[in-house]
């Protein structure tokens, strides 16, 4: 409903919603409906293949080479196209680009930082889990305790680091080839009910994220089908007629709530929708496959869609029950029977600390996460290409961001994350190698004068915002230049990681 047509209904409604969001988070109008006719990307026709994948139809036109002017002195141009115009200055660097020899340069690395995976990187990881054990077990000994800043950072700290360091890593097979046990293996980690439980419980259910993430976000990224878009899921309030302030306030509001309003519906539907599909299924009328699903858009009557595919009695016991039962109910449940005296002083202690620990880790995650591929600085794609290819190589480089690294102290606030780049180039590593490998990767695209950008974290968290409340818009990589041989077509959307929770294993 916010992508109304009507100014002074938008206005009012994102007045409104900033006043919710203050108040009821779970209501707020985080709504996202990417129907955005300003942004070309969000228009981008697809249909849907038996394997579950958006595939663009041939009738769908290529509008960010219209939008933008960028016309190609190098490479293929799409027929029936005006003349384009010359490339903006700061695009001169792919005129030149040899995409032949930077994608074996880079795929040499790779096959080198694999064959280098040893048991070192057991041993790192076995670090990286002891340091979040130590946290659990802080943070759950004083869970009791009147609240106070050290339990709820020792239990924030838990949540964050089982998620983006080892539950991240070993779902993309980061741990697959070497002995380290079944536990940390792409095929077992985190699946069913009891391995959630003891391997990692969040708000997202494991098999979702690893469609949602693994697949369509790693292997299209940054163009219309990856489910992360950031410019395009906030269509909508960029292009709401509201002072700026406003829009901030609604987007810092949404922090800490994102991964059980936004991120975990949104996994789901994305599972649900790719097993509908490949059940033979056409799609209900009026659901958008690309429309961003949140708790508000599973209870709004209108999108009546989206809860055909999505049943909401599913999202809230299967996906958002186990976290919330868990986490919220066990917990202070326990402390309530095993102190029967002064038990529901403390499990109220109990209950305040994890909500507070929820809040921040929400916070903390969504600063290393969401401002990984969004930015003025950062380019989106108005096609596919197929993975590891020259073309795939750069577009992993350029459609991502590094922050500050280099210590194991350094990585672990930032979730081993601040490696972005090194891995969507190499999904399947572990983070020791993504230390080691990241000096000579960026060491490849200074000689190719491809761009690697890495700030500081809270640089890019100001970018982010930006680009969310529409002060600005990411760059639109002129796709023209790329190989032909490079293009995705029926061939190129292949079903990544099916055998192995849609980790890749193939080698580089």
């Amino acid at each position: 409903f916010l992508s109304s047509s009507k100014p002074r209904l938008k206005t009012m409604l994102v007045y409104c919603s900033a006043l919710l969001l203050a108040l009821f988070p779970s209501v707020a109008a985080f709504n996202f409906n990417v129907r955005n006719q300003k942004y070309p990307l969000a228009n981008l026709k697809y249909g849907v293949d038996a394997g579950g994948f958006y595939r663009q139809r041939a009738d769908s036109a290529p509008m960010l080479v219209l939008a933008t002017g960028i016309s190609p002195t190098k490479g293929q141009t799409k027929p029936g196209y005006p003349s384009p115009s010359p490339l903006d200055p700061k695009d001169a660097w792919i005129a030149n680009l040899d995409y032949e020899d930077f994608g074996r340069e880079v795929a040499d690395l790779g096959k080198e930082l694999l064959d280098e995976t040893g048991e070192a990187d057991v041993q790192h990881l076995h670090k990286i889990v002891a340091w979040r054990n130590i946290a659990a077990l802080l943070g759950l000994c004083t869970v009791w305790a009147t609240p106070n800043p050290l339990t709820i950072a020792a239990l924030s700290t838990w949540t964050y680091a089982s998620w983006t360091m080892i539950a991240h890593h070993t779902c993309h097979g980061g741990y697959n080839r070497v002995d380290v046990g079944k536990r940390f293996h792409s095929r077992d980690f985190g699946l069913g009910l009891v391995n959630r439980f003891i391997d990692w419980l969040d708000w997202m259910q494991p098999e979702a994220w690893n469609v949602e993430h693994n697949r369509l976000h790693h292997y299209r990224l940054n163009e219309s089908r990856d489910p992360d878009l950031v410019e395009r899921n906030l269509g909508f309030l960029r292009d709401t007629d509201v002072p700026l302030p406003f829009k901030y306030a609604a987007v810092a509001l949404f922090l800490p709530i994102w991964k059980w309003f936004y991120y975990a519906p949104n996994t789901y539907k994305e599972l649900k929708t790719s097993e509908w599909v490949k059940s033979g299924r056409e799609l209900p009328e009026g659901y958008d496959p690309q429309a961003a699903v949140t708790v508000a858009s599973m209870l709004d009557p209108s999108r009546s869609g989206i809860r055909k595919v999505v049943k909401p009695s599913e999202l809230f016991f299967d996906v958002l029950g186990p976290m919330f039962f868990g986490r919220y109910v066990a917990i202070p449940s326990t402390i309530a029977l095993l102190v029967p005296s002064v038990g529901t002083s403390f499990a109220i202690h109990a209950v305040t600390n994890l909500l507070l620990a929820e809040l921040l880790t929400n916070v903390h995650s969504f600063i290393t996460i969401v401002t990984n591929h969004a930015g003025e600085d950062v380019y989106a794609f108005d096609d596919a290409v197929r993975p590891r290819t020259g073309s795939f190589y750069v577009r992993q480089v350029i459609g991502s961001v590094n922050c500050v690294a280099g210590s194991d102290t350094v990585d672990f606030m930032h979730g081993f994350l601040n490696y972005q780049i090194e891995h969507h180039v190499w999904p399947n590593l572990s983070m020791l190698q993504y230390q080691r490998g990241a000096p000579r990767l960026k060491a490849i695209c200074e000689r190719h004068g491809v761009p690697y950008i890495q700030e500081n974290v809270f640089e890019r968290l100001r970018k982010t915002f930006d680009i969310m409340v529409g002060q600005t818009t990411m760059r639109a990589f002129p796709t023209e230049y790329e190989p032909e041989k490079d293009k995705a077509g029926d061939r190129g959307q292949r079903r990544l990681g099916k055998r192995t929770n849609c980790a890749d294993n193939s080698s580089q």
